[in-house]
């Protein structure tokens, strides 16, 4: 695995000579976002070594180095998911890299689907805390211990501080956010209603095929850590209708204009502070 996050940083190193500070996993209709970096350089997934290509529709499968707000950054254009066959090493991987690049924060986005009932299709939430239901965690096996230790801790998984910055500027930019507990399942399938009973029951506001791998291997690393989903969908059983990816990609890239005003000005409010 060391030999594969080392062969791809250098590739990458070899294509953009700047040293990011902050990573950016754009999730399922959010990857429009990378208009608003500036100075950009695009690398498709399948030319880095290692990388594996994106599949599902809304993921664009590239990495895009630039600047937001005179930061350095990292984005990654989509993602791979465990549904789709691949192992959880294969899907950390590319956060993996990005801290071998140097960055510092990892700001993680995805769609959802809202249980929470104050939830409505559109709404943006910054995640307080997961509960992983897929069965899987990206750090079984043997420890790499040149990424971290054995048995780190997630009592504090999401930052609190980087998350008080982005509903700060949330607020002064008079943009709606809430705050929840993200429910990952393995998926593909959407859940049943009895099921979404069962996550709201248990202590879940909104749930999601992605984003915990990618946070349990970011901790790991000692990256300090955000989550912001986009509610694209009442989960199952609280309407009648029933739920489409299609709708799901739209309503996402809807809440855009609200996702990449809170993303470009915590980036900037981190800078104002001496962060990055």
């Amino acid at each position: 695995m060391m030999t594969k996050i080392l062969e791809a940083s250098q590739y990458i190193q070899g294509r953009y000579k700047i040293k990011p500070k902050i990573g950016l996993v754009l999730g399922s209709g959010l990857g429009i976002y990378v208009d608003q970096i500036q100075n950009k350089t695009m690398i498709p997934y399948q030319d880095i070594p290692h990388f594996k290509r994106t599949t599902v529709e809304g993921h664009q499968g590239c990495l895009i180095l630039g600047e937001v707000n005179g930061v350095p950054v990292a984005a990654l254009q989509g993602r791979i998911h465990a549904y789709e066959g691949h192992p959880m090493e294969e899907i950390v991987l590319p956060v993996r890299v990005l801290a071998t690049l140097g960055i510092e924060y990892l700001i993680l986005s995805n769609a959802s689907g809202g249980i929470n009932l104050n939830y409505h299709p559109g709404d943006l939430v910054t995640i307080s805390d997961h509960i992983n239901l897929s069965g899987r965690n990206p750090l079984q096996g043997p420890n790499i211990a040149e990424l971290g230790p054995r048995f780190p801790d997630m009592t504090h998984a999401y930052d609190s501080t980087l998350n008080e910055i982005i509903h700060a500027v949330a607020k002064n930019h008079h943009v709606d956010i809430k705050s929840g507990v993200y429910c990952s399942v393995l998926g593909p399938s959407y859940e049943t209603p009895a099921e979404i009973r069962m996550l709201r029951t248990i202590g879940g506001d909104m749930v999601g095929m992605s984003t915990v791998p990618e946070v349990i291997a970011a901790n790991h690393l000692g990256l300090k850590v955000a989550g912001v989903a986009c509610i694209t969908n009442y989960a199952a059983g609280i309407k009648s209708e029933k739920l489409s990816h299609a709708d799901v990609k739209l309503v996402a890239e809807k809440a855009m204009v609200g996702f990449a005003t809170i993303l470009t000005e915590t980036i900037g409010e981190l800078k104002k502070l001496g962060k990055v």
